[in-house]
């Protein structure tokens, strides 16, 4: 048996890389997994990675399923007890009760779980020229901030598709189309919409941000510093014009996540480790990623000592990930190099 479903952000914006989905039964977790990139997770119960307690506390073995006879599999008996917990840099945990999924076929799929930002984006909502724009246009995007944090994009999409119609230079609502399209995984199209809010508002900051996400998906490091460069060049909330910017902390931190794996991929690493630090101030404890990438940055100026930390600490926060025999095993390779360097240049006595 198979179970499924796919993960969304409240407010259309793309998920980090770390999203991880939990079966948590009786209290205890009993099976981990990744979301891929467009959020989707799949679960095989009953496999050697499940270690499932039933409903009375016993461990599960694999025996047909009464609703499926022949099928082996998990009973709804065995399920009643168990949620789903999702976790996600940025984002409150999420959980989802299985106590009343009626389908028990060899494929069950829990739909979307809406994660909700900790830190909200405030940018997406208070641009002053949301009030200058026609009442026709603005209904439209305010329906459309609807569907889309309660994540119905298919409709959040037609809002603000309505929107940009009746008034074509509302930046706003052509960021949060970006954030749908880009949801829906039509990244040229995302793309589209996203330079379109800049052109109208060039102090409009998210839409840049999201540029840059989708600059370092496609390895494009020189263009992924342009974008960076647009939101951390300005006074930190603070623009020209006087209004508040549109990013907060957390987001700010996204930003300087972003030019630190741009500089590290084009061998700045001085500028690398700059902004992967001004990143961790805001994202210690909240992304593995940024430790992984630290780790990195390190090791590159052979500081393997603070490499071994960085790594340790990634798989303090995430001791399942995917990737763990692989940390692990570049901890064990440079503590050999720590070692050697510290016999070939002993400390002086």
């Amino acid at each position: 048996m198979f179970l499924s479903g796919r993960v969304a952000t409240n407010d259309g914006t793309a998920l980090p890389n770390d999203v991880m989905i939990e079966r948590i039964c009786n209290e205890k977790v009993r099976q981990q997994v990744y979301a891929t990139l467009h959020g989707d997770f799949t679960m095989q119960l009953g496999s050697l990675a499940d270690s499932f307690l039933d409903a009375s506390g016993q461990l599960a073995q694999l025996r047909p399923d009464p609703n499926n006879p022949g099928m082996m599999g998990m009973s709804r008996r065995e399920l009643v007890t168990c949620d789903l917990r999702v976790s996600a840099a940025g984002f409150h945990q999420t959980r989802l009760s299985l106590m009343e999924l009626a389908n028990f076929g060899e494929s069950i799929d829990v739909g979307s779980i809406v994660v909700q930002r900790g830190t909200k984006i405030q940018g997406t909502t208070v641009n002053a020229a949301l009030y200058r724009v026609p009442n026709g246009a603005r209904k439209a995007y305010e329906k459309g901030l609807d569907a889309e944090n309660s994540g119905k994009l298919a409709n959040a999409r037609t809002y603000f598709e309505k929107s940009v119609a009746i008034y074509p230079k509302f930046a706003n609502a052509w960021f949060e189309l970006g954030n749908v399209l880009r949801a829906q995984s039509e990244k040229d199209a995302a793309r589209d919409a996203y330079t379109k809010a800049t052109t109208i508002d060039a102090k409009f900051v998210p839409p840049y941000l999201q540029l840059a996400a989708m600059a370092c998906e496609a390895r494009n490091w020189k263009e992924a510093l342009d974008f960076t460069g647009r939101i951390l060049d300005a006074e930190p909330f603070q623009n020209p014009s006087g209004y508040t910017l549109d990013l907060d902390k957390y987001a700010y931190a996204e930003a300087y996540f972003y030019d630190a794996l741009a500089n590290f991929n084009l061998n700045r690493i001085a500028d690398a480790e700059r902004s992967a630090l001004k990143a961790e101030q805001e994202l210690r404890t909240r992304s593995p990623r940024l430790h992984l990438l630290l780790a990195e940055i390190f090791a590159r100026r052979k500081n393997y000592t603070n490499a071994i930390l960085e790594l340790q600490t990634y798989l303090e926060l995430a001791p399942h990930a995917p990737n763990a025999d692989q940390v692990r095993a570049n901890i064990a390779k440079w503590q050999a190099l720590n070692a050697s360097a510290s016999a070939a240049n002993p400390e002086p006595k």
